[in-house]
């Protein structure tokens, strides 16, 4: 299945989560087999290339792309999530939203100093997780390789937000 394909398993539904939004659910992806392995194995190149050593998976939909790409690569997967989820000693950072702020956490031995790291989630859109997320590897003393989406709304300003940070999408809206 080549990547452009990929485009028509992407849903879009109308005023979800709230009114005046398109959401791009990804569900049919996730149960199309071919799909499937087809974003797996393209992200898994972007990771290859980048040089990581591990991964980063961002909660929620980022775990399961994350996951699919340790088990093909052989890698350690960390797992970034909201307040509240992580039952061991963490570390997080506070980053701001439209209307409000927000935080990512991860285990405190999740990061090794000096590896490099492949960040994974589903969509970019405006970019405060994801920047927030490079800044908690960063500041553990781990270097981000890469950061790499199913989807990338082109329009927002996620990339921007990425802006020194090696950013890679499979599809673009």
């Amino acid at each position: 299945m080549k990547l452009e394909q990929l485009k028509e398993l992407i849903r879009d539904v109308s005023d979800f989560p709230k009114p005046g939004i398109l959401f791009k659910d990804i569900t049919p992806l996730l149960a199309h087999a071919r799909g499937m392995h087809a974003c797996t194995e393209a992200l898994a190149t972007i990771v290859h290339k980048a040089n990581a050593e591990e991964l980063v998976g961002i909660e929620s939909r980022g775990f399961i792309f994350a996951a699919a790409i340790a088990a093909v690569e052989q890698m350690p997967l960390q797992l970034v999530r909201k307040p509240g989820k992580l039952p061991y000693a963490k570390v997080g950072v506070d980053y701001d939203l439209e209307y409000g702020t927000d935080r990512v956490e991860l285990h405190s031995d999740a990061i090794v100093a000096g590896r490099r790291y492949a960040i994974i989630d589903d969509l970019l859109a405006t970019g405060g997780t994801a920047a927030a997320t490079a800044k908690l590897v960063e500041s553990q003393g781990g270097v981000v390789a890469c950061a790499a989406f199913v989807i990338e709304l082109s329009e927002l300003p996620g990339r921007a937000r990425l802006e020194n940070h090696n950013v890679h999408a499979l599809i673009s809206y």
